[in-house]
This record gives structure tokens, sequence and C-alpha cells, in this order.
């Protein structure tokens, strides 16, 4: 029989809903507790899945509970993240780990103080499609990698978020909030970032909200809201990455990597699929025969019907079994805190216009082969 790590969750919001949906298709997690500074909240969560509400006091001195998985809000990830490594719980947490890198490095400490692990969100590179990219760049298909392109570029948040103030606060704009999954996707695929430079811009200084009750109503911008950034990697590769919520229309692929002897264009990071492409010295881009990785396997259905892989909480279960065989996680601390520095930099080079050299550093994760990945799901 399979050892059960026990999961604990704080933070009851909306994505605590598709966490809980998702976790028991992974073997060696399961949730014992959900815990919410909204009591109600959690009570809510507790009685749709069948599992106990308990108070973050109560959480955390659960002797069931192993690991906390961390959604609360970002501003506080960094405060609950400590909290529960000073109560002995090992930590899985939504992106970002921390809003700055002084943050990170306090909780590295304590975690190697306390012999402890610390994963974070985004676990998108686990996915089928992202980890065949990766196989592909790791048996030279496009020879050495040397340049890209990375795109996230929208109108803005207040378009859908009914409530999306925070994101045009200081500890928001797009960088922190999809920095993430771009980057920890290029580590991924590329390795670790040696040093950045960036150009920031706040075009409109306030935004009008335009879905749900608040419809109408004004709110101010206090943080850029446009990025233009460039990334000189460990391996000399140089990519540009776009990060804007100014943009109403644009043609850009989400993710092109450049080698000597062809191109990759890589799927959105945001998800777990999508249709990976590849041109070789031809020039001419044909789709990439997909392969049989489970993470490709479509298993969720959005609001329209349409269906689509979605392995949220695979980060989650890698972590658990490399708790369990003494194996690096992949979404270990040592690289979300480095996706930390990239995008803290980032912010920095925005306000001065110079680069700056990034202190942290960290190894590329072991590929999840087909084969791995099966053995995180409980039909394996």
């Amino acid at each position: 029989m399979d050892k059960i790590l026990g999961v604990g969750i704080i933070g009851c919001g909306n994505i605590s809903a598709t966490y809980l949906e998702l976790i028991p298709m992974f073997r060696n997690i399961a949730v014992v507790a959900v815990s919410d500074i909204n009591m109600e909240a959690a009570k809510a969560r507790a009685a749709a899945h069948g599992i106990p509400a308990q108070t973050v006091k109560e959480l955390l001195a659960n002797p069931a509970v192993a690991i906390v998985l961390n959604l609360t809000v970002p501003a506080v990830h960094y405060k609950v993240t400590r909290q529960a490594l000073l109560a002995g719980k090992h930590v899985y947490s939504e992106k970002p780990l921390t809003l700055s890198m002084t943050e990170a490095k306090d909780l590295q400490a304590i975690a190697k103080r306390k012999g402890l692990q610390v994963a974070a969100a985004p676990d998108t590179f686990l996915g089928g499609s992202h980890q065949l990219v990766r196989k592909l760049i790791d048996d030279g298909a496009i020879g050495k990698v040397a340049s890209g392109t990375a795109h996230v570029l929208s109108r803005g948040m207040e378009h859908w978020h009914p409530n999306p103030d925070f994101f045009f606060k200081p500890g928001g704009g797009p960088i922190l909030d999809m920095g993430p999954y771009y980057i920890a996707n290029l580590v991924n695929l590329v390795g670790p970032v040696r040093r950045v430079a960036a150009l920031a811009s706040t075009p409109r200084k306030e935004r009008t909200i335009s879905s749900g009750p608040r419809a109408g109503e004004t709110i101010r911008v206090t943080t850029p809201t446009t990025y233009h950034a460039l990334l000189h990697f460990a391996n000399g590769a140089a990519i540009t990455l776009s990060a804007s919520w100014d943009v109403l229309a644009h043609r850009h692929q989400h993710i092109e990597i450049y080698g000597t002897e062809g191109a990759i264009f890589v799927p959105d990071p945001n998800f777990f699929g999508g249709e990976v492409m590849m041109a070789g010295a031809d020039g001419q881009a044909q789709p990439v025969k997909p392969w049989d990785h489970p993470f490709t396997t479509a298993n969720w259905k959005d609001h329209g019907g349409n269906a689509w892989p979605n392995y949220r909480a695979a980060g989650l279960a890698d972590m658990a079994a490399g708790l369990l065989g003494k194996r690096d996680i992949r979404c270990g601390i040592s690289r979300m805190a480095h996706v930390v520095e990239v995008m803290t930099a980032i912010a920095a080079s925005g306000k001065t216009g110079r680069f700056v050299d990034l202190k942290s550093t960290c190894t590329r994760p072991r590929p999840l082969l087909p084969d791995e990945a099966r053995r995180l799901l409980k039909t394996a």
C-alpha cells in the first residue's frame, strides 16, 4: 500500500477548489484538513469535500498534516510558509514563493535548520507538452539553445476579475503574477539566469472594472503594468520577455526557443498541454507528434465545455514522492527562489534601466519522463 502524506490547506479561495478536486488523482497525498482566516469559507470547502475545517493554529498542530499547502494571497505567502515551517511542517506554496529574495532566503535558512522542504508552484512545466519540449532540447533537436522570446500580453485583469485591485498595487503587476509560469519554464528548458535588464512603464494610471458587481468602478494603478526584459542565461543564451497588461491585440507566440539547428514553438506555460511545433534547417515549422505522456491527457472541462489537461498538484505529488524517496524535488525552493530573484531583478532594472546581476543560481530540474509521471498517479 502506498504511504500517504497528509496535506493541510491554508487558504480556501477559488484555487483551493481546483486542488481539492485534483489531489485525489495522485498517489502519496491526501487532504486531511482545510483552514482559512475566514472560517466560513473553510467550512464551506470542508463540507463540499468531507474533510475537517480547522483554525490555522489547529491545522499547524495537527500531527496528521505533513505538508501545508499554502493557497493564501501572494502578499502573505512568506508569512504563512514561515509559520508552517516553524511548526515543523513541509510546505508547498502557490506562486510566487515570496515577493522578495530576502524573504525567500529566510525560508531557505529556516527549512535547512529544521530539516524541512519547501516547494512552490508553478508546476505547469511538468506538463506533457513542456516535457516534450524539454526532451527535444536535451536530445539536440535544435542544436545549442542560443536565444528566444517569451510574451505574456493582454489588456489587463480588470476586464474579467471582479476584484482586480491587488493586481495593480505593489506586489502585483504582470511579472509577479504571470512571470512565474514563463520563468520557471525557461529555467526548466534552458537553465538558470545570470543577469537581467528591463524597461518598465505604467501607461494608464487608472483602470475601470468591467465585470461583476463593481463594474464601472475606477481603481488606481500604483505598479508598472508593462515590462520588456532581457534575460541572459548562464549557458550564454539571451531571451527577451515581454509582460504587459496594456496590449489590446498581438500575434506573438507564448515562447519560442531558437537553436543553432532549428527552433521550437512552446505552448502557453500557464497550462500543462498544447501543441508543440518545431522547425529545422529548412525553416518550416511543423507540429511535433505528441508522445505518450500522461500529463497530455485531457481530464478537465472549462466553463465552455472545452476539455484540456489540468494536472495542478503534480508539483505537490512530486514533492511527496521526493520526500518519501529522499530525492530532489522538481519545484524545490532553490529553483523557485531563483525565479523570485529573476522577477524582482526585472522590477529593479525597470526602475534603474541598468543590468542586474543575479546572486542565486540553481540546477535544471530532472525531466519528468512518461513512466515517472505515471507513477505519480493512482491509476498507474
